[in-house]
């Protein structure tokens, strides 16, 4: 497997990667700033893939079981800068003539050396850049990562293969630590020329002072989540029908009176309520309204599907018609999900007197 192979297995992977990072991601940004700033997306994302991009050049191409087993060592290399001696040894360099240079340059040898070194400089410049890493701990984590890598070949893919299949080596700590350092220097000239960590922290609090459409969405949805694990847990010491009404009276109603007109989701990503009118009964009010429009009104679509198939005995049908209330219903969330995020305020807010108000500082806590 060459090296474009591996780099495209580690762009196949990154959509599922990132995935799975995504709400965090989300989740954090709007806890801390109140906002997603464009830059940080494409900063973190970025350095998800190149980490994933190194990693896949690291342990690819595998072999098979029966290759690993005919791999009978040398495993480990524990001589410092032995790679010098192979390079003098392995190419035409010859230190008196220096015809021999680029011929040296130029050979397989020099560019395994030369690699090593390159693809660890983005990673100091990362570390530098945006975590803002000192030298020290930019040579420290460079260190790491290879130690990682290189104790990844050592155990065979964390044992996966009954023995190492490459061979871990001392020096690619080395030339991998140098081309992290090397990268710290290089983005110490290329900051003069890209917005500060702070200018970015600073954009994302001013713009966290609104209250966007995806920052409803995601209040939302984590606030159903946690409603839904507290009705789980109300479950265990209460046993009635009208559990599931208790835990919402409980979590979207008492708890935002004592908690400062927030629930504990809004509590989290700095969201509060605001009424124009009286607090108490128009926020009773435009729950029981949300939980109809949102809730009852889809259930009942699939629910009319059904009783349509056993009343009128439509079950020739039963997919298309099964199929078509499930259709409806993803276009009636996508609706108004595409409204949520174009107009922030829905127009039900309005008929409530409601609104979200961004509890962000601007101060960096």
């Amino acid at each position: 497997m060459s090296y474009v192979e591996s780099i495209t297995t580690a762009f196949i992977t990154f959509p599922i990667i990132a995935f799975l990072f995504t709400i965090p991601f989300i989740l954090h940004n709007y806890h801390k700033y109140g906002s997603i700033h464009f830059l940080r997306v494409f900063i973190i994302y970025t350095f998800i893939l190149y980490l994933i991009t190194v990693y896949f050049l690291v342990i690819l191409p595998l072999p098979t079981f029966e290759e690993a087993l005919k791999n009978t060592g040398p495993y480990v290399n524990m001589i410092p800068f032995k790679f010098i001696t192979d390079l003098i040894h392995e190419t035409p360099f010859v230190w008196n003539e220096p015809s021999t240079y680029i011929k040296a340059i130029l050979d397989p040898s020099f560019y395994v050396v030369l690699f090593n070194i390159v693809m660890f400089i983005p990673f100091g410049m990362y570390l530098r850049y945006y975590f803002k890493c000192s030298l020290k701990k930019t040579l420290l984590y460079s260190f790491l990562l290879s130690l990682f890598f290189e104790l990844t070949q050592l155990t065979g893919l964390y044992f996966i293969y009954p023995n190492p299949y490459r061979l871990c080596d001392v020096d690619d700590l080395i030339q991998n630590t140098f081309g992290g350092i090397l990268g710290f220097f290089i983005m110490g000239w290329l900051d003069n020329y890209l917005p500060t960590r702070e200018k970015i922290d600073e954009e994302a609090r001013i713009k966290g002072q609104t209250v966007s459409g995806l920052r409803r969405f995601t209040v939302f949805c984590l606030d159903s989540f946690l409603y839904l694990v507290f009705t789980v847990l109300l479950s265990i010491f209460v046993s009635n029908r009208w559990l599931f009404l208790i835990s919402f009276f409980i979590y979207y109603v008492l708890i935002p009176i004592f908690r400062g007109n927030a629930t504990i989701g809004m509590r989290f990503l700095n969201v509060k309520m605001e009424y124009r009118r009286l607090g108490f009964i128009f926020n009773i009010l435009r729950y029981l309204f949300l939980w109809f429009y949102y809730f009852v009104i889809p259930i009942g679509i699939l629910f009319a599907s059904v009783y349509l198939r056993n009343y009128y005995s439509l079950q020739s049908i039963t997919f298309v018609l099964y199929g078509s209330a499930l259709f409806i219903v993803l276009i009636y969330y996508l609706i108004h999900f595409i409204l949520l995020l174009k107009n922030k305020r829905m127009y039900y807010d309005k008929l409530f007197g409601f609104q979200f108000v961004s509890t962000i500082s601007l101060e960096e806590e």
